[in-house]
C-alpha cells in the first residue's frame, strides 16, 4: 500500500541582510532533506537563493520565504516581499525610468534600491 504525504508548507521570515541568502539556501537544503527529497535539494536551493537575493536586494523592508510541497516529488519555492513596485514586463519595451536590458542581462530586471 502505498501512503501519500502530507502537504507541507515552511515559511522563514528574512530581515534585509545580506546573509539572508545563505541562510535560505541551508533552510531549503535542510527542509528538502528532512522530507526524503534530496533530489530536488540543488534547484530547489538555487531558485530560493536567487529570489531571496532579488528580495534583498530590490525591496526596502523584510520578505519571506515560502518552500510548500505540491504533490509527491513537486515544490514551490516562492518569495515575498515589501517593495509595492511591480517590475515592468520583459517584452522589450523599455519602462519609463527603467533602463533596458536584453535577455542575457544579470542585472536591470527590477527597481534598484538606493545604497546598494
Amino acid at each position: 500500500m502505498q501512503t501519500v504525504s502530507p502537504h507541507w508548507a515552511y515559511t522563514l521570515q528574512l530581515p534585509p541582510d545580506p546573509r539572508a541568502p545563505g541562510i535560505a539556501r541551508g533552510t531549503v537544503r535542510n527542509v528538502v532533506q528532512a522530507h526524503r527529497l534530496a533530489e530536488l535539494a540543488d534547484t530547489a536551493e538555487l531558485l530560493a537563493s536567487e529570489l531571496v537575493t532579488n528580495a534583498y536586494r530590490h525591496a526596502p523592508g523584510p520578505y519571506a520565504l515560502r518552500i510548500r510541497a505540491l504533490e509527491p516529488h513537486r515544490l514551490r519555492v516562492g518569495v515575498w516581499d515589501s517593495n509595492p513596485g511591480i517590475p515592468p514586463p520583459f517584452n522589450g519595451e523599455p519602462s519609463p525610468g527603467v533602463p533596458a536590458t536584453d535577455s542575457l542581462s544579470e542585472h536591470g530586471r527590477g527597481p534598484s534600491r538606493t545604497g546598494r
